[in-house]
């Protein structure tokens, strides 16, 4: 069966391709940029890889006509601008027009629950899609789910940050607010199951776990897990703004989807009944379990996907492409060479940077940096990273972004996304003699651009130097 896969990587895609590898079928995966798809954990033989963007009517006629189904995982929640609605509006036209010229027989598209009259912005787009993917030719299969708990999902993460930095929580009122969660698990059951099963054509299912949890509840739950004692207090005088803000600091969380996730926390999501779960032999996971099961993941570092990688940013909407030749004209460099003493030590060393093994010399430094660029709304430094070993194109690290991971050239390349009056890129290459060169590229942005280097220079030639000299030990 040929199956195309968009949103392939992000979340929920990179669940389900391996599951759809594994049991033979041909997946034509969509990207907006093919340096960003990872192959090594898979066999090309049955993986087609195309570079499409739904934005652009232009760029849909790369999919291929002779397709059997179709997942659309596409969505804008975490877009840092504030039309996330005719993003998505505009997407679903263009994939709905394409799927209107090929064989396409079902089309299966994960969206949000929505039984509400009055519903979030985010809610509202996502059943606003759903109406323009049923215009089309094929049979459309829609799945709703609420919050998604699963090692690497924002809901798990947001929780996990929540509850083990803070003690005492003094929150807002939606932690009253009643959900349906689900385990991953369960979600790439159900997009699996789904496919090709006619009972399923034309039809809408809401899809969650056996419990129905106040978010309070699950956060003391959460905390029971882990062994933790926390109190939690809530208040009425939060308004959704200071909310939003309260998301931002606390968690590693964006601003702008802290605020779309608080819009959407404000609205009961609980499943309509259905017996789809059944129809399908799928054994609902508790919520407790689900997150005994995502920790296991995270101690076996087996973390397959995380939402901190598929964050909407400047650079990933245009490209990873353009930013992979760094700059030289009109550029601060910050250049250091250093012999390496144990090769495979050192290149371990650099492939396990940032994240819990820090960045090797002044620590506390960048950490002040991070809480200074999350003053300004940027990321800081609490992504952290997916994996404690291994990193990938595209990879979220720290403030920064992986441009080139290429362990075999022995070559890192990393692209700050932090608030910076200008572009910056750290780079570390070793030679053919064994010598490490670390460069630290900065394209100032006019004088305030200049300033700002001049001002951080003498704690670059302390870090810089610390850094190079315990990589290369």
């Amino acid at each position: 069966m040929k199956i195309l896969l968009t949103g392939v990587t992000g979340y929920i895609g990179q669940r389900l391709l391996p599951v759809l590898l594994e049991k033979g079928h041909h997946v034509v995966c969509c990207v907006r940029d093919a340096k960003r798809f990872n192959y090594h954990n898979y066999s090309r033989q049955n993986i087609t890889v195309i570079e499409v963007d739904f934005l652009n009517p232009d760029s849909v006629r790369f999919i291929p006509e002779d397709i059997d189904i179709a997942y659309y995982l596409i969505h804008s929640m975490s877009s840092v601008g504030s039309d996330f609605e005719n993003l998505e509006e505009s997407c679903a036209e263009n994939f709905k027009n394409r799927m209107n010229q090929t064989t396409v027989r079902q089309v299966i598209y994960l969206s949000g629950i929505v039984n509400e009259k009055e519903l979030s912005r985010h809610l509202t787009s996502r059943k606003k899609v759903e109406d323009i993917l049923t215009e089309g030719s094929y049979a459309l299969t829609t799945l709703r789910a609420g919050i998604i708990v699963g090692s690497g999902s924002a809901s798990f993460e947001i929780i996990r940050d929540l509850v083990e930095k803070l003690p005492v929580m003094i929150t807002p009122k939606w932690l009253k607010t009643k959900c349906q969660p689900i385990a991953i698990r369960n979600v790439i059951q159900f997009l699996d199951g789904v496919r090709d099963v006619p009972a399923t054509f034309g039809n809408v299912y809401d899809i969650g776990g056996p419990d129905v949890l106040s978010y309070k509840t699950m956060l003391l739950s959460f905390a029971k897990i882990r062994k933790l004692k926390r109190y939690i207090f809530v208040v009425p005088v939060m308004t959704p703004k200071i909310s939003s803000y309260w998301l931002y600091f606390v968690t590693s969380t964006s601003y702008a989807l802290a605020k779309n996730l608080v819009n959407s926390m404000k609205v009961e999501v609980i499943c309509r009944p259905n017996d789809l779960a059944s129809m399908l032999g799928i054994t609902l996971i508790d919520y407790e379990t689900s997150i005994r099961l995502a920790f296991g993941k995270i101690e076996q570092n087996q973390v397959i996907s995380s939402w901190k990688d598929a964050l909407t940013s400047d650079i990933l909407r245009e490209g990873i492409s353009r930013y992979i030749e760094v700059p030289v004209n009109g550029c601060f460099l910050d250049v250091r060479s250093r012999k390496v003493v144990d090769l495979p030590r050192t290149l371990e060393k650099i492939w396990s940077i940032g994240g819990q093994n820090g960045w090797y010399y002044g620590n506390i430094l960048w950490e002040i940096r991070g809480f200074i660029d999350q003053l300004f709304g940027g990321v800081g430094m609490r992504r952290g990273r997916k994996s404690q070993t291994e990193i990938f194109t595209g990879d979220a690290l720290d403030f920064w972004r992986v441009l080139l991971a290429e362990k075999s050239e022995k070559r890192l390349l990393l692209y700050a996304e932090m608030k910076l009056p200008g572009e910056a890129w750290l780079e570390f290459r070793i030679d053919e003699n064994n010598i490490l060169h670390q460069t630290a590229t900065f394209r100032p942005l006019g004088v305030l651009g200049r300033l700002y280097w001049y001002a951080v220079l003498p704690f670059h030639g302390l870090i810089f130097n610390g850094m190079i000299k315990k990589l290369s030990e």
